[in-house]
């Protein structure tokens, strides 16, 4: 299924909202993997829906919620995050399953009452994440180069166990609960699809004084091995789901003390 099509509910057992904030970060090679596990796959493009309460995200059986070049602080400007904040937070209370990646990571992390600041520097393309627990979500990707690209970071939650770092990132993903998975990095890029990202993002390249001939480069040479090993881990990912075997080393939300107050984030950018 392409970005731009969507099944109908009932034409799958499972259904998966994936909550998009721009049109060039979608699932990418992860769509066809949760097609081929049952799920009903729909887009919701965040900052077009108006009532995101009444989009079906709350009640999917798999919430993905995608990347996008906008921070958390800045709610004032775009308002919907506000809204997907609170949704987060009502999902992770009901312990209902859900990825994020990147921005999706960040409101995630935001929604559990963590930081979210600025890195050192930004990370913008491919380089091995170091694996920092022996949780088996994200072993396929050991030794693997990822994609990336952001500039901000999330300090880990209270409860949540951090999964992989790198040199500029302390906290490349982590696991909470027995559902919620969080990843800074993109497992899901699609490297054929990369020219998106380049156009996409040009002004921001050109900024940073980075050349994308480089970045093209470099998913030519790093794009199906990334593919591979990140299926694989979908996949692993998936079944866990599906016989319970996720588990962070705290219990989700919902068994924790009610009435907590949520800290919110600060100075957030993809």
């Amino acid at each position: 299924m392409s970005p731009e099509t969507s099944t109908s509910p009932s034409s799958a057992e499972r259904t998966l909202v994936a909550l998009r904030h721009v049109a060039f970060e979608g699932l990418g090679t992860w769509e066809p993997v949760f097609e081929s596990a049952g799920y009903d796959v729909r887009y919701v493009d965040v900052p077009d829906t108006a009532d995101l309460a009444a989009s079906g995200a709350l009640e999917a059986d798999l919430l993905v919620v995608l990347g996008g070049p906008i921070g958390v602080d800045q709610t004032a400007l775009y308002p919907f995050l506000d809204a997907e904040i609170d949704l987060l937070r009502e999902r992770i209370a009901s312990d209902a399953a859900t990825i994020g990646v990147c921005l999706g990571a960040q409101l995630i992390a935001t929604a559990l009452g963590a930081e979210v600041d600025p890195g050192s520097a930004p990370e913008i393309g491919f380089a091995p994440i170091e694996l920092t627990s022996p949780h088996p979500a994200l072993q396929d990707l050991r030794d693997v180069p990822v994609f990336s690209w952001h500039a901000d970071q999330f300090a880990l939650p209270d409860g949540a166990t951090s999964l992989a770092r790198t040199a500029l990132c302390a906290h490349q993903a982590f696991v909470y609960g027995s559902a919620t998975l969080a990843l800074q990095f993109h497992p899901e890029l699609d490297a054929a699809h990369l020219e998106r990202w380049l156009v996409g993002h040009a002004h921001e390249l050109s900024a940073r004084g980075i050349d994308p001939r480089a970045l093209r480069a470099d998913a030519a040479r790093h794009g199906d091995a990334l593919r591979t090993a990140s299926n694989r881990m979908l996949r692993r990912w998936l079944t866990a789901l599906d016989e319970g075997a996720v588990r962070s080393e705290s219990p989700p939300l919902a068994a924790q003390a009610a009435g907590s107050a949520f800290v919110m984030t600060k100075n957030l950018r993809m």
